[in-house]
């Protein structure tokens, strides 16, 4: 299953197809691979890279790995019982979603190297509405879009003055070269999130110097990471019912977490007591577990994992900046506190554009409405998935469609059942378009919003990127549970669509 998948420019771009993905990462794939076994053989999946994985493609700093545990970081359909750690290392990931592709059949609908640059939804008679795609490699058109570009595909780039003039190398996490040393260098992280507490320890050992720029301290929890033993893996392979029963008692354990965010409680504060005493057992120095310790409630950012990240500080491999950089001058990274430190390479670790994602400001529905517009005062949707106005647009991973307390592949594939369900119903029916209808889409928003009040994600004192900065949503987050949004999207898929009326 490993190696990369190979480029196909011998698979052209056809004219005309039924339908069309956009990315294929985690999203991307499970949306095809459904469709493909529902034996809908017609669409095309179009990827900017040259590779399948998305966000795992990407992402390749020193360190990088899942904060999911392995076994349940993996499609239902396809599970995996040959991961080597309890938390899978980003190239394992990468291959195990090459291996999904090839295995499903999804890799030669994927046209590599082509990247969406304009989405329009073009009105006319039954047979000539849909949608018109320029891309990269010229014109195509489709009955039904499906945007799953992700929600981590877009480097957040902060505005810092004199950034674009520094002399040395600037990198962002997310877009890390293989081929970048910094062995013996004065290097600067900026950020404090999954991202850096996963690279800092491992640059700290190579480079000569490295400041942590901490503008806001997170929470950080025990990973308990290990290897698993070769006759575990062995047994696993050998016995599926074995994996399915352990990636249920995976999920169950996630599935506990939620209690933690939706309100104060035991459950809350038994969760930040083990952050605090994980804290307090690698950190000895007071003050710099005061530094460390988080000014806000716990679960209100994503909580984080890791074992050697306070290590790396307290020994003095990594120095602890506890204020955000506001500037870079010449050679030197400017704090917030007035310190200045001399360094050859700033790393970036500032995530991602996740509530506005730039692929809405290339997509126009009705009356030439841009999606990005639609979504001004943050992103919504019907069931998570259809757009009013937008009509047989669906976006997979996108409003109110990730999870701060379990697996995202598990929420995904719930969602590309739910895509699945709903397109060949439609097309069984002989329905002109999928389209919801405005008031529905509003009142599904104005239901999450209601679930949301009162979460720690909008009470916990935070600023975070689950919660929209214009509106003061929570757009990024489903607010319940795994299993309820299995079981909401489910029953919706069995329902008559509220369709906006003709």
């Amino acid at each position: 299953m490993t190696g990369p998948v190979a480029p196909s420019p011998w698979h052209t771009l056809p004219a005309v197809v039924d339908t069309v993905v956009v990315g294929a990462g985690i999203g991307g794939i499970a949306v095809a691979s459904g469709l493909l076994r529902a034996g809908h053989r017609d669409l095309v999946v179009l990827e900017r890279a040259d590779d399948v994985g998305g966000t795992w493609r990407d992402n390749v700093y020193p360190g990088v790995a899942c904060d999911i545990p392995a076994r349940l970081y993996a499609f239902s359909f396809r599970p995996n019982p040959d991961w080597s750690r309890r938390f899978a290392p980003g190239a394992e990931i990468q291959a195990y979603l090459q291996g999904v592709a090839r295995a499903e059949g999804v890799t030669p609908h994927v046209r590599f190297g082509t990247e969406l640059l304009d989405a329009r939804w073009h009105e006319g008679p039954e047979d000539a509405a849909g949608w018109v795609l320029t891309t990269s490699r010229g014109v195509v058109r489709c009955r039904s879009l499906i945007l799953a570009a992700g929600r981590l595909s877009e480097p957040r780039l902060p505005a810092v003055p004199g950034l674009d003039r520094f002399p040395g190398t600037v990198v962002h996490s997310s877009a890390w070269d293989p081929r970048t040393s910094v062995a013996g260098a004065r290097v600067a992280v900026i950020g404090t999130g999954a991202s850096a507490v996963q690279l800092v320890p491992h640059v700290a050992v190579e480079a000569a110097r490295t400041v942590v720029f901490q503008r806001s301290a997170p929470y950080v929890v025990p990973r308990n990471d290990e290897a698993v033993p070769t006759t575990e893996r062995e047994h696993a392979a050998a016995d599926p019912a074995f994996l399915a029963r352990e990636r249920a008692t995976l999920f169950d354990q996630a599935e506990a977490g939620h209690v933690a965010r939706r309100a104060p409680g035991a459950a809350r504060d038994a969760l930040r007591r083990l952050a605090l005493d994980h804290l307090a057992a690698q950190v000895p120095d007071p003050a710099m577990r005061r530094a460390l310790t988080p000014d806000h409630e716990i679960g209100c950012k994503r909580v984080l994992l890791s074992d050697d990240y306070y290590p790396a500080l307290a020994s003095g491999r990594a120095v602890l900046e506890s204020s955000a950089l506001v500037a870079v001058d010449d050679t030197e990274a400017v704090a917030d506190s007035g310190r200045r430190h001399p360094v050859d390479v700033i790393v970036l670790a500032t995530g991602f554009a996740a509530t506005e994602p730039p692929v809405a400001r290339r997509v126009r529905g009705r009356d030439g409405l841009l999606l990005a517009d639609h979504w001004g005062g943050g992103m919504t949707a019907w069931a998570t998935t259809l757009v009013a106005g937008f009509p047989d647009l669906f976006v997979v991973d996108g409003p109110n469609a990730a999870l701060g307390h379990n697996s995202a592949v598990d929420m995904i594939e719930t969602q590309a059942r739910f895509v699945v369900a709903v397109l060949r119903r439609a097309r069984a029916d002989g329905a002109r378009t999928v389209e919801v209808d405005a008031d529905a889409e509003r009142r599904w928003t104005a239901d999450l919003d209601a679930m949301a009040a009162g979460t720690v994600w909008l009470t916990g004192g935070c600023r975070s990127w689950y919660v929209d900065e214009r509106s003061g949503r929570l757009t990024l987050l489903w607010p319940g549970t795994a299993r309820a949004f299995r079981r909401t999207l489910e029953r919706l898929a069995t329902q008559p669509l509220p369709r906006r009326a003709a």
